[in-house]
């Protein structure tokens, strides 16, 4: 071994070159690792042997003076330990060590209203804070908090409304959303109060049938203040352009109507005659009668259609007639259960994104003006659908067009409907100077003199401030969607700081 690297190292250099450079070459390698002992002398041997092999390989002898200073470097680079690691860098990729996080935000707004009509009165001085935190417990586990307080000024501030109307619309503590969210390869799981919006036309609710409402502005608020979160178990389950959504809902969330008396109170008979109506009845929301049901949707071609089923207790209460027909009118609003089955269609088209929803509802009651009618209610099956174009125009200004109708198709003519009621809407919205940003919505029957209108002007004054001002015009008949608030017309004004 000795021998054969003495002959590599002398065959490099040549004994002849060494004695012109006034080097003298070592006679034998055992008189080099005899200067030498234990680790230094094999690290000595081993650098020797490739500095060796790196010299006979090079077509360019370098000079022996930088061969020495290579050495230098390779001594000083190089330890004992180094010459047993494994070859080469690890081609792992660095793991990013995760930490938990989580955020707070909110909103509170100040909210006033006066009722322009006979007669004239305050109708609202709310204030509404809504706080939430959201965070994130693993990479496949996230979770949210939120809840909401209201309270209105105007119930304590008058005496216009019952005292039943002020009991219910002073004060009120909402859980909002409060889930847990799960990720499994391509599933997610939600489990807690959460918001299921299967439907997104504007104004009006078509085939967003999973979610409760709080109805006692109407749909005059926000949708995202309007919509009550349901108690709920829900799958998704993603791959490609294929999405499937599966919820079950043990004990359901029921529209928000409030009492007889306020100002949105949902039941109007055709004729002015005295009534009174019971507490409402909402004994159905137990397992036994949960909600349940299944949507559909796939990405083809720039087309995004869904079809769904749920199976619900119905959020809408019907009106039940408990009096006798010689007795004084007395109704109680109940919650029957229903089927629904229906779809959706989204489609770019450039200049415009269409829209279109279908719902058919089987099951649903309504009321008749027949007094021998059981309850006071007939059976209806409904096809409910709309269709709609959303434009964006030069600068910056939406323009939103729809159409809807509802058809019975089994039709009573005592109902307090056609057999088809047909209605559109115009919604535009746009900046106007500066900070200052206006819209208007227009929403119109076909069949009779029948409309809502509720043009805002909103000013964005400082950041994460806004104040907005606006009115809200109903007209038509006391049993039509606007007109049995056709002496509800209001004034308004909002200031809100979010965060």
């Amino acid at each position: 071994m000795i021998l054969y690297l003495r002959s590599a190292v002398l065959g490099c250099f040549g004994t002849a070159s060494s004695q012109r450079r006034g080097v003298v070459a070592p006679a034998s390698f055992s008189q080099i690792t005899g200067q030498s002992a234990g680790k230094t002398g094999v690290l000595f041997l081993l650098l020797m042997v490739l500095w060796s092999a790196n010299l006979c390989n090079s077509s360019d002898i370098t000079p022996l003076s930088a061969n020495r200073a290579n050495v230098g470097q390779m001594v000083q680079a190089f330890t004992f330990d180094d010459l047993f690691k494994e070859d080469g860098p690890s081609s792992d990729p660095p793991q990013r060590v995760f930490r938990q996080t989580s955020s707070w935000r909110g909103f509170s707004q100040l909210e006033f209203a006066e009722t322009i009509a006979s007669p004239k009165h305050a109708s609202k001085l709310r204030l509404r804070s809504e706080l939430s935190n959201l965070g994130q417990l693993s990479p496949n586990v996230k979770w949210k908090l939120s809840a909401r307080i209201d309270y209105d000024a105007i119930y304590d501030l008058s005496d216009f409304y019952s005292r039943q109307v002020r009991r219910d619309q002073r004060f009120e503590l909402f859980l909002r959303e409060n889930y847990l969210d799960f990720s499994i390869a391509d599933f997610d799981v939600r489990v807690g109060r959460q918001h299921i919006v299967w439907g997104e036309m504007v104004g009006l609710f078509f085939a967003d049938v999973v979610s409760a409402k709080d109805m006692r502005e109407f749909v005059l608020p926000d949708f995202d203040i309007l919509r009550i979160p349901q108690w709920a178990v829900r799958t998704e389950y993603s791959k490609n352009d294929f999405h499937a959504d599966l919820v079950w809902i043990p004990f359901a969330s029921l529209d928000e109507i409030g009492r007889s008396g306020a100002d949105f109170y949902p039941f109007k008979l055709p004729v002015a005659a005295p009534v009174s109506f019971l507490k409402e009845d909402r004994s159905g929301r137990n397992v036994a009668h949960s909600n349940y049901g299944i949507r559909l949707s796939q990405l083809t071609n720039g087309w995004d259609v869904s079809a769904f089923y749920y199976h619900s207790l119905d959020a809408t209460p019907t009106f039940h007639r408990i009096s006798q027909p010689w007795e004084p009118l007395l109704f109680q609003a109940r919650h029957g259960e229903i089927d629904q089955a229906g779809g959706t269609v989204t489609k770019d088209l450039g200049s415009a994104v269409l829209k279109g929803e279908f719902v058919y509802t089987h099951g649903r009651r309504f009321n008749v003006i027949r007094p021998t009618a059981a309850d006071g209610l007939v059976r209806q099956d409904t096809i409910d659908y709309a269709l709609g174009l959303d434009f964006t125009l030069p600068l910056d200004v939406r323009l939103n067009l729809q159409f809807f109708q509802r058809a019975y198709l089994n039709y009573d003519q005592d109902i307090f409907q056609d057999r088809l009621e047909s209605g559109g809407s115009i919604f535009l919205q746009g900046d106007l100077w500066r900070d200052f940003q206006g819209q208007v919505l227009l929403i119109h029957s076909f069949n009779r003199a029948e409309w809502m209108l509720r043009p805002r002007l909103t000013w964005n004054f400082a950041r994460n401030w806004k104040l907005a001002a606006g009115v809200d015009i109903f007209n038509g008949p006391p049993t039509g969607l606007f007109g049995r608030f056709d002496n509800k017309d209001r004034i308004y004004t909002e200031v809100r700081y979010s965060f």
